[in-house]
Order: structure tokens, then C-alpha cells, then sequence
């Protein structure tokens, strides 16, 4: 793994929650407290992220696949893009309850999909111009649900998420099919319930892009194949509005541009060095 300290800490992924939005279990990630916000510390990032990359490596070396999920606006281009280059399944619209306890299920809609994209279907016989848009709808439906796991045959044996709170009934299901997971874990989530966390701000879209790719990049050299160096649009990513911090929900509260973030940098730099 390439990565480093700056790498991490060029794309603001020190940047936590405001301190009352924090969870206490993430006390041992968390570096100072600065303007009312939590610093984490990104050599914990770093020894995290190499354990999440050495166990989806041990996993996809052995013919396992990996379920990117990502559905929050900032991160479902880039975990899309990540997941389409080192040849994953992913969810990036909605995750759809069930889609991993009551996965039978799933697969009959996955079915009923590829019968509805087939021109020759039956399902085209006899019907009126009405019932063929009807159809065509509900095709357009599906194909956005099960954008990415249409071609999954069974379980994963792994999940990688983005952002443990929005994607919580994924994690959900995965413990409960003893499902390991990595993800990206920031101030304001529980680690103790992911397998391997990664802490990180998980609104920096710049965060996302370097960590997202690493895994990508893991999972390309597991299975000995070349990974594609394109670049995903930053604007398709993101809104214009989004900052590499946090900060969007501190309003007044917490001043962290300018010389104050650098402040910040400095503090992280110097504290490293100091350990």
C-alpha cells in the first residue's frame, strides 16, 4: 500500500464531527478536539486501512467477491466507478431491505428484470401499447435498483461501505449473515460494530476517492490485473457547495477554513511526529 500520512491529510480526512455529534466508542481514533470539532488521528487511518486492505485482498485471492455500498450523493459516482474497475458488484441508488437476508427474493426480481430487458420476452405478447410502457417503467425501475448486483449469483463474501450511519441496515444485514465488513467509519458512527473500520471523514468526497481506490486498487493486485487510472468527475460527485470538511452542518459554530485549517494541519503534523 502507497499511501501515506500526507496523502490522507491533503484531502482533509482528519476532519470529524462537531464534539456533541461524536460516538464515544470512537474515542481511541480521535487525535484533539479543535474549534469544537474532532481531529482524527490519520495514524490510526493508515494501520486500519492496511488491515482492511490485507483482509479483502486474502478474500478476493481466493476467488471472493466484495459488495461496494455506497448511496449517499457525495460518493455514489466514485464507489460505483471503484467497484466497476476491479470487476465488484456494488449499490449505489438504494439498498433495498432484504437484499442480503431475503436474497431469494432478490434473485426473482433480478429474473423478472432480464425477462422485462429481452425483446423477445413473452412478456411483450398480446399486450396493449399501455401495458408495453407500463412494462417499460417498471423495467426503468428495476434496472436503477439492481444497478450493480444484477450479475451477483449468491452472497458476497465481503461488504465495503461508505458511511456506517446511512448505510446501517446493510451492516445490519450483513452481521446477521456473518458478513464481514470494512467501511470508512467517521466521528459520529460506532466502530465496534464494523469489522475492519476505517476512521475517516466520510464527507470529504477527496477522502472517499483516495481510500475507495485503495481498495480498489487492493482488490486489482489480488486478482492480478491492471487498475483502469481513470478519473471520476468531481462535479458529478458532488455538489459545488461541498467542502473537504464536515463543516457544512457546524453553521456558526466552528471555524476551520483558512489559517484555522491549517492550524489544524500543523497540529496533526506536529502530534505525529511527536508519537
Amino acid at each position: 500500500m502507497d499511501l501515506t500520512f500526507d496523502d490522507l491529510l491533503s484531502t482533509g480526512a482528519h476532519f470529524g464531527h462537531l464534539t456533541r455529534k461524536w460516538d464515544p466508542n470512537f474515542q481511541r481514533y480521535i487525535l484533539m478536539v479543535k474549534n469544537g470539532i474532532h481531529i482524527i488521528n490519520l495514524e490510526e487511518t493508515l494501520k486500519e486501512l492496511r488491515k482492511a486492505v490485507e483482509f479483502i485482498q486474502s478474500v478476493t485471492s481466493e476467488g471472493g467477491d466484495i459488495l461496494f455500498v455506497g448511496t449517499k450523493k457525495n460518493a455514489k459516482n466514485i464507489v460505483q466507478e471503484e467497484a466497476d474497475k476491479c470487476s465488484m458488484y456494488y449499490v449505489v441508488e438504494r439498498w433495498l431491505g432484504g437484499t442480503l437476508t431475503n436474497y431469494s427474493t432478490i434473485r426473482k426480481s433480478i429474473k423478472r428484470l432480464m425477462l422485462l430487458e429481452k425483446e423477445s420476452s413473452p412478456l411483450y405478447d398480446n399486450v396493449t401499447k399501455k401495458e408495453t410502457l407500463s412494462l417499460e417503467r417498471e423495467m426503468i425501475r428495476l434496472q436503477d435498483l439492481h444497478r450493480g448486483i444484477k450479475d451477483m449469483k449468491g452472497l458476497p463474501d465481503a461488504i465495503f461501505v461508505v458511511d456506517t450511519n446511512q448505510e446501517s441496515i446493510a451492516v445490519d444485514e450483513a452481521k446477521l449473515l456473518n458478513i464481514p465488513v470494512a467501511a470508512i467509519v467517521d466521528t459520529n458512527s460506532n466502530p465496534n460494530l464494523i469489522d475492519y473500520p476505517i476512521p475517516a471523514n466520510d464527507d470529504s468526497i477527496r477522502a472517499v476517492k483516495l481510500i475507495v481506490s485503495e481498495i480498489s486498487k487492493a482488490i486489482c493486485e489480488s486478482k492480478s490485473i491492471a487498475y483502469p487510472e481513470g478519473k471520476v468527475s468531481l462535479e458529478e460527485a458532488v455538489p459545488e457547495e461541498e467542502d473537504l470538511s464536515n463543516e457544512t452542518e457546524m453553521g456558526d459554530e466552528s471555524e476551520i477554513a483558512g489559517s484555522d485549517g491549517k492550524q489544524i494541519e500543523e497540529l496533526v503534523v506536529d502530534s505525529s511526529k511527536e508519537d
